[in-house]
């Protein structure tokens, strides 16, 4: 059963206050395929010590390894914040059909912020776009991580 957007950002606000719990930027990730499977992950860059290691990438790869694919056509990722350019590709890469954000992010937001390349024409893949969903929020709880490290 699929369930709200709201309620699968609120799925990945959790995940985001896990990734805080961790001293990591907190972000939150919740991937649905197609068949219903639901994949969970928060950004890990610091603990795994690896660059790419964002929540976007870590819930990708594990509905990757889960299907023995790396095509995830027809997913659906929720992410609290408006994914980077690397995350965007992997998107793309991944074949996702929709892409739902809570906050978007002026500086390094690669969806429709910074750079809009979910949606670029020149590009193999475009990716249903949704912004905004709970970006209250997603945004209260990277400013208030932020100012608790200040």
């Amino acid at each position: 059963m699929m369930l709200s957007d709201e309620a699968y950002m609120e799925m990945a606000l959790k995940q985001a206050d896990l990734a805080a719990e961790q001293g990591e930027v907190p972000v939150g990730a919740v991937l649905i395929l197609p068949d219903g499977q639901q994949f969970v992950a928060y950004n890990a860059p610091i603990a795994s010590s690896d660059a790419t290691a964002h929540a976007e990438i870590q819930v990708i790869r594990a509905a990757c390894q889960a299907i023995s694919n790396y095509r995830l056509v027809g997913a659906v990722l929720f992410v609290t914040l408006e994914p980077c350019a690397m995350c965007a590709g992997a998107i793309i890469h991944a074949r996702i059909g929709r892409v739902v954000y809570g906050a978007s992010e002026p500086k390094t937001g690669a969806v429709e912020s910074l750079y809009q390349l979910l949606s670029d024409q020149r590009l193999n893949h475009q990716v249903n776009i949704q912004g905004g969903v709970l970006a209250a929020q997603c945004s209260a709880q990277i400013k208030a991580f932020f100012q608790a490290r200040r």
